[in-house]
């Protein structure tokens, strides 16, 4: 008995032991993570980017490559600087349907200031009811798009603004017919007197008015800008992981940098599904190299949890979707990566920058929580009235 008694007492005095043990190392490893996220805080809200941990960069993202911050000043173009009364007038024209052959489709319809200067639609609805082929891109600070479209087709403001009006899947109306609908409103010319000098009615001005006001959409400073400007409790501890994560392990950094959160480049991510019903052959179709098949603009992840579903083709929600798309390294069906077009058979090459992450789902969900440090409040935009 008195044995028995000896070895219980052993076998108690052990697990003890070994819980104490266990307990000390839960106690340290936490110690030591609230250590490093505490180090990580002070670093990230310094005020100073270059005391930041260096990014971990691919060789071929390294000359494109500029630091996360603050977004700069609004450019204008040397042709068509702002004056707050063309900015008024491209407003009106933005939200006025008669640009449209049926009369009914504005700009504004495909992006809504309050579903985050888009429609929150996988594709959207234009003339007749027709289907777009791709997801309507916000306008959310596209003054620092150097390219747009999702393809890239047109290389300013001033020459995407004629674009959707002309498209016949979207607003459907010959230009000039639509800055002759524009002449005939009387209401309109005292607006294009301030705005260029006379009340002449031209193409060229409507959309220099359009994408002045366009250039004007753009996001105030986020959590992320007051963090990194020393606003030290502005992070959560996931967030400050989260951003600590986008700059190093999670990749991200590799094609999302600049205060605009884009490199405004082209990169193939496994999405353009060739040799599919769904395909899309993206940059290609504008530059007819080869190499550009399955291409798309790498957009702004300013304000991205307001701007969904996501990719070109709208085929993601939620935003975690996308986080599990790309910790997987973007598996692309491998029956889905040629096709024939025109003659021309086409490959997939998708970009050497994705690969396998292995994040853990505590990760994922601390990059999800950085990314809504970019997205700021819903700004409630009065529509102009529409002159007569």
């Amino acid at each position: 008995m008195k044995n028995a008694l000896s070895w219980i007492l052993i076998l108690f005095l052990t697990v003890s032991l070994l819980n104490n043990c266990f307990s000390s190392k839960v106690q340290r490893e936490i110690n030591q993570k609230t250590s490093f996220i505490a180090k990580l805080r002070k670093i990230y809200s310094s005020g100073d980017s270059s005391q930041w941990p260096a990014p971990l960069l691919d060789e071929e993202a390294k000359p494109y490559f500029s630091e996360i911050g603050h977004l700069p000043e609004v450019p204008f173009p040397a042709d068509n600087p702002y004056s707050a009364d063309k900015s008024f007038l491209g407003k009106t024209l933005f939200y006025d349907p008669r640009l449209s052959g049926s009369n009914q489709i504005a700009c504004a319809s495909c992006h809504d200031p309050e579903l985050g200067w888009c429609d929150n639609r996988t594709l959207s609805f234009g003339h007749d009811r027709q289907l777009g082929t791709r997801n309507a891109m916000s306008i959310l600070n596209i003054a620092y798009a150097q390219s747009l479209f999702w393809d890239g087709r047109a290389g300013s403001l001033e020459e995407q603004a004629q674009m959707p009006i002309q498209d016949k899947k979207e607003m459907s109306e010959h230009i000039d017919i639509a800055a002759g609908k524009i002449a005939k409103i009387k209401g309109y010319e005292l607006l294009f007197v301030k705005a260029f000098g006379d009340k002449t009615v031209t193409k060229d001005r409507i959309a220099k008015a359009i994408a002045t006001f366009e250039r004007t959409v753009k996001s105030p400073p986020s959590r992320f800008d007051l963090f990194i400007d020393g606003k030290t409790e502005a992070f959560s501890d996931n967030e400050v992981m989260g951003l600590h994560l986008f700059r190093t392990k999670a990749n991200c950094i590799n094609c999302h940098n600049s205060g605009y959160f884009s490199n405004n480049r082209f990169e193939n991510i496994g999405t353009a599904l060739l040799g599919s019903k769904h395909e899309d052959l993206g940059r290609y179709l504008v530059t007819k190299k080869p190499e550009d098949a399955g291409k798309f603009r790498v957009p702004s992840l300013r304000e991205v949890t307001r701007t969904g579903p996501w990719m070109h083709n709208g085929s993601f929600m939620p935003l975690v979707d996308v986080i599990h798309f790309y910790n997987k390294g973007n598996p692309e069906p491998p029956q889905k990566k040629s096709t024939v077009y025109q003659g021309v058979t086409l490959h997939s090459e998708k970009s050497q920058i994705l690969r396998l992450l292995d994040l853990t789902d505590e990760e994922i969900s601390q990059l999800e929580a950085f990314l809504g440090t970019l997205s700021t409040r819903t700004q409630r935009i009065t529509p102009p009235e529409l002159p007569e």
